[in-house]
């Protein structure tokens, strides 16, 4: 599954990237099927409270192991003791190519670059105002109903006010029943904006499958490193739809 988010942040901007988690997966949409995803997410920083809603994610594999990628955000952003201002956020583009098939003792690994295209408007805090690129590498490997991927990346960040930095993620699942699948992640990020430092953090969530097409997903969690300034809070609720 898989596809990816711009959370709005006081400071930087920070990725979701494989819903519900931040940590992304290597394993591509199948040839000719898609996802389509409609969700809201939210982070509460030092500042301001940031997010979209609602947000939209296509998936469409265009060939074996190939999937393009597009996330279409209605962003906000609702600074400390002021009214909320909203509009369309950053949009993202990417292609997720899956370099192999699993067995049992090699693991998944792809490639799935983005890019964040400035549609935002930075003077109102709904964009980053300039374009970004992450070029991450994502490895996954299951064991029955047990299922872990995870990886990292650089982010290359044109913005004169922020700076490039690396994203480093794990996830870990288990699928309980046909219904319900629950798991949680650790993620790192370097230091994107000059004096404010690295930070790292945690979410916990899951998927509940109401059928093979129609699909809910959610996660909680917060930040574990310089949580004050970049992640005090954050949440994620979307639907699915897979053919």
């Amino acid at each position: 599954m898989m596809g990816a988010l711009l959370v709005l942040t006081s400071a930087p901007l920070a990725a979701w990237a494989g819903p519900p988690f931040r940590t992304d997966d290597p394993e591509s949409v199948g040839y000719q099927h898609a996802e389509f995803y409609v969700f809201t997410q939210q982070t509460l920083g030092a500042d301001a409270r940031t997010g979209v809603l609602p947000a939209f994610e296509f998936n469409y594999g265009i060939h074996e192991n190939v999937q393009l990628h597009l996330t279409a955000p209605y962003a906000f952003t609702t600074p400390s003791g002021q009214g909320s201002t909203r509009g369309y956020g950053d949009t993202e583009l990417g292609i997720k190519w899956q370099f192999n098939d699993e067995t049992d003792t090699l693991p998944i690994i792809g490639l799935f670059p983005l890019v964040e295209i400035p549609t935002g408007n930075e003077r109102k805090g709904l964009g980053s105002g300039a374009t970004q690129v992450f070029v991450p590498l994502w490895i996954q490997k299951r064991w029955g109903r047990f299922q872990t991927y995870g990886g990292g990346g650089y982010w290359f960040n044109s913005n004169a006010d922020n700076e490039n930095y690396w994203f480093f993620g794990w996830q870990a699942q288990y699928q309980f029943s046909e219904k319900l699948t629950l798991g949680s992640e650790a993620f790192h990020t370097t230091q994107q904006v000059a004096g404010q430092g690295a930070s790292s953090g945690f979410n916990v969530g899951g998927f509940y499958n109401f059928d093979e097409h129609h699909h809910l997903l959610f996660s909680a969690g917060k930040g574990l490193q310089n949580a004050a300034e970049t992640n005090r809070v954050s949440t994620y609720l979307g639907y699915q739809y897979t053919y």
